[in-house]
C-alpha cells in the first residue's frame, strides 16, 4: 500500500471519534485471563531473522497497519485491551513476543553470541516491511529503543511512532529509575534483571489475579540469558534524539504518572524531540491500565499524520 492510499484509507474509515468516558472505561475495567487473545484475532509465527516469532493479528488485513512491539519480560498480551480498541476503528493491529521472550524463547542469537540492539532491530524491520508500509508502530519500554533504532535505519516504513514508557534518557538508562537508581552503578546487568524478576513475580506492583498469572507463565518460558542481555543494552541506550527531533512522522511520549522514571524526565524527553506528551493516572503499564486514554491519544496522533 502506497502512502497516499494508507492515507486514503484512514480518511474512508468511519470511527474515528475518541471512546466516551475513556477514564471511566478504565477504572472499571475488570480482570481478566491475560493469556486469552482478542475475540476475533489470528495467532501466527512470522519468520524473522532471529527465529520464529510468535504473533498475533486483530482487525481486517486489508486496513492500514498498527505494530504494538512488547518490551523486555513482556509479551504480545499486553496488548489484549488496547489491540481491539485501534482495529475497531479501522486498523489491522498486530503484536509479537521479542526474541527470547515468552512464546518466542527459541528464536535469538545463534553460536552462542549476545542478545544486541541489532539482532531486535532486523527482526522488527522484518515484520514492518512484510505487509504494507508505513506503519504506526508502538515501542513499549525496552522495545521503543528498538522501535527508534529501526525508524534510524528504515524511516519510510514508519508512519507513526509512540513510545510507550521509553527509557528517557541515553547512556545508562538506571541512573534515574525510582527504585533502583544508585544501585545500578555497582550491580552488574544480571543482578539488576534477578531484582525486576524478583519485583515482578513477588507482586510489588499490586497486580489483579489474572494479570499475575500470565507474568508468572511467562518466566516460565523466557530465556533468561535474554533478559538479563536485555538489562545490560539498557545500560547502554544509544542517543537519538536529533533524530526524532527531525522527524517528519509524529510522535508520542506516553507514560504513567507512576512510571518508572519521573513524570519530569519524561517530558523534559519528549519536550527534547518536539514530541506530544501524554500522563495516565497509572504506572508503568498503561497499555494494560488504561487501554482507553491510550487509544484516544493514538488516534488522535495517527489522525495528525494526515495531510491537512
Amino acid at each position: 500500500m502506497s502512502i497516499r492510499e494508507h492515507r486514503s484509507a484512514h480518511r474512508r474509515k468511519p470511527g474515528w471519534a475518541a471512546p466516551s468516558d475513556p477514564g471511566v472505561r478504565d477504572r472499571t475495567l475488570p480482570d481478566r485471563g491475560w493469556n486469552v487473545l482478542p475475540a476475533g484475532s489470528r495467532a501466527f509465527r512470522f519468520p524473522a531473522p532471529s527465529g520464529a516469532l510468535a504473533a498475533f493479528a486483530v482487525g481486517d488485513p486489508g486496513h492500514p497497519r498498527v505494530v504494538l512491539l512488547p518490551g523486555a519480560t513482556g509479551s504480545k498480551e499486553d496488548f489484549v485491551l488496547l489491540g481491539p480498541l485501534l482495529a475497531d476503528p479501522g486498523f489491522l493491529v498486530e503484536s509479537y513476543d521479542l526474541a527470547g521472550q515468552y512464546q518466542s524463547a527459541a528464536a535469538g542469537p545463534v553460536d552462542g553470541s549476545p542478545y544486541e540492539y541489532g539482532l531486535f532491530v532486523a527482526d522488527l524491520i522484518a515484520f514492518l516491511a512484510a505487509g504494507s508500509t508505513p506503519v504506526h508502530v508502538l515501542g513499549y519500554s525496552f522495545a521503543g529503543i528498538v522501535a527508534e533504532l529501526a525508524f534510524a535505519d528504515r524511516p519510510e516504513l514508519f508512519g507513526s511512532l509512540v513510545l510507550l514508557g521509553v527509557p528517557p534518557q541515553s547512556g545508562q538508562a538506571f541512573r534515574r529509575v525510582r527504585w533502583i537508581g544508585a544501585l545500578s552503578y555497582v550491580l552488574r546487568p544480571r543482578q539488576i534483571a534477578s531484582l525486576i524478576v524478583w519485583g515482578i513475580v513477588s507482586n510489588l506492583n499490586r497486580v489483579p489475579p489474572g494479570r499475575l498469572a500470565l507474568v508468572r507463565l511467562r518466566f516460565a518460558y523466557t530465556n533468561r540469558r535474554s533478559v538479563d542481555e536485555i538489562v545490560g543494552l539498557l545500560m547502554h541506550v544509544p542517543d537519538l534524539s536529533a533524530l526524532l527531533r527531525h522527524s517528519a512522522i509524529p510522535v508520542l511520549v506516553a507514560v504513567g504518572h507512576h512510571d518508572l522514571w519521573s513524570t519530569d524526565v519524561h517530558r523534559a524527553f519528549a519536550n527534547s524531540i518536539g514530541a506530544r506528551f501524554r500522563v495516565y493516572p497509572t504506572g508503568h503499564s498503561p497499555c494494560e491500565t488504561t487501554p482507553h486514554q491510550l487509544a484516544r491519544d493514538m488516534l488522535a496522533l495517527y489522525r495528525s499524520a494526515e495531510p491537512g
